[in-house]
């Protein structure tokens, strides 16, 4: 940036207003197949991988059990979920430092 050009303004509703629309975006995404499927059981690939094991090999035994296993059902999804916050966190926190220092390095650039 020079002395005679104005300081670049970005305008700051535009990303609101984008982030938010994709924010109700994936809710209703998560919502929709709620309703589509009400009645079906929502479970998860670690017991359908069981399911279909002892159906090919009724004979086969796992080869270690776990340290700890959760109390109920809600817990171990808790698990999951805070898994999979942290591991997008950290994803996110990436990006946002990558592209502060590529815009940091245009700026000392200019």
């Amino acid at each position: 940036m020079n002395a005679t050009s104005p300081p670049k303004r970005h305008n700051s509703k535009r990303p609101l207003v984008k982030n938010l629309l994709l924010g109700m975006l994936a809710i209703v995404l998560a919502i929709i197949p709620l309703f589509i499927a009400r009645n079906a059981e929502f479970g998860g690939a670690d017991a359908q991988a069981e399911k279909a094991i002892t159906e090919i090999k009724p004979e086969y035994t796992p080869w270690f059990s776990p340290l700890w296993k959760p109390p109920g059902r809600e817990i171990e999804s808790f698990l999951f979920a805070m898994q999979a916050a942290i591991g997008a966190g950290f994803i996110g926190y990436y990006f946002g430092y990558a592209r502060g220092r590529k815009r940091r390095a245009e700026e000392d650039e200019s």
